[in-house]
């Protein structure tokens, strides 16, 4: 086999950590590669499940003893610590790697310190390589490690002129079959499923991840939340209907703002303290208002239908949008026809101070 450089092997870690989207939180998604001293590659691995084997190890194992004065290419700072599995910085030193290549540095302070413990070892560390590639594609996670709260994906469906829903109230299905499907595919690679008690009980959800096509259920099912102030969901929701674990978060127990709502600030932190890194804000307009006034939400997924309605409730209401000059503006990342429909995904823009 050819060699390869060290730029493509972290190229590869990065599309190999793409595997463990949905699988690995509270965990991150890592990818690794082993390269021996002639550069060749001989083992590669990503971390594939909570509690299982790092990237690191599936690489080393199938590298074997030619890992020796070899070359480890890293998407995330090797670990540091015993938690469910050993640190991945011994088990580097002990299969005699001599260089490891880091795209981005673990910032979670009881993991960190992997780079250190290398270099001490005598074992070259280089960091930095596709670090904006490796970032991507484990936002969520390092985002949520940085700052204490998940990352917060805002998903909704409206026609072109911005409905959610006919005059009537009726709005099944708004998009095609093959935007529902895409929604379910994203509902599986988060931790959490945010809705207000307004839409349990205006719609009634499951707020699971299904194949729509037979309706099974996906095996991970993300935390189902109801954001209900007052404790209004009723005890025969479809939400409580242990397809999945549930959450109705009230007032009382989260805490309230100057609202008398629940606190949103609140209501992340306690999320993040259970071990949610990713969480999709599916509905209804109130709340994600509310989200996105607060500043809450990091990432926009719009579907789009090809449909006008001209008059019904629209995706979204009040945001603390009082002028133009106080419009949220958003840099659109991404636009991809699902069926029929648009998939828009766009990032809010900072405001300045």
């Amino acid at each position: 086999m050819a060699s390869v450089s060290v730029d493509e092997a972290m190229r590869r870690a990065v599309e190999l950590a793409a595997r463990g989207l949905g699988a690995t939180s509270p965990n991150p998604v890592v990818g690794c590669l082993l390269l021996d001293a002639d550069g060749e590659v001989v083992g590669e691995g990503f971390h594939a499940y909570a509690g299982g084997p790092h990237a690191e190890i599936v690489a080393l194992a199938q590298a074997g003893t030619r890992a020796r004065g070899g070359t480890a290419v890293v998407t995330l700072e090797p670990c540091d610590h015993t938690g469910r599995t050993g640190p991945c910085s011994h088990a580097l030193i002990a299969a005699g790697v001599a260089h490891v290549v880091v795209a981005v540095p673990d910032p979670n302070p009881v993991a960190s310190g992997g780079a250190a413990t290398l270099r001490a070892a005598g074992v070259r560390v280089t960091l930095g390589v596709r670090g904006e590639e490796a970032e991507a594609g484990n936002v969520a996670w390092l985002t949520s490690m940085r700052r204490g709260w998940p990352y917060v994906i805002w998903k909704y469906a409206a026609t072109l002129d911005g409905r959610s829903a006919a005059a009537d109230g009726t709005s099944m299905w708004i998009t095609s079959e093959a935007a529902r499907t895409d929604v379910h595919a994203l509902r599986g690679t988060v931790d959490a499923v945010l809705a207000g008690v307004g839409t349990v009980l205006a719609d009634d959800p499951r707020l699971t991840a299904r194949n729509l096509r037979d309706g099974t259920l996906a095996i991970r099912q993300p935390l189902r939340v109801v954001v209900d102030s007052s404790g209004r969901t009723p005890a025969d929701a479809r939400v409580r209907d242990g397809a999945a674990r549930t959450w109705v978060a009230t007032a009382a127990e989260v805490g309230a703002g100057p609202d008398g709502r629940v606190d949103l600030a609140a209501l992340l932190a306690e999320l993040h303290h259970r071990g949610v890194r990713a969480a999709l804000l599916e509905g209804g307009p109130t709340l994600a208002g509310a989200f996105l006034a607060a500043g809450l939400v990091d990432r926009i997924v719009g579907y789009v239908a090809p449909k006008l309605l001209g008059a019904g409730p629209t995706a979204l209401l009040d945001a603390g949008v009082t002028t133009i000059a106080d419009a949220i503006d958003l840099e659109i990342t991404d636009v991809t026809p699902v069926g029929p429909d648009l998939r828009i995904t766009a990032l809010p823009r900072k405001r300045e101070a």
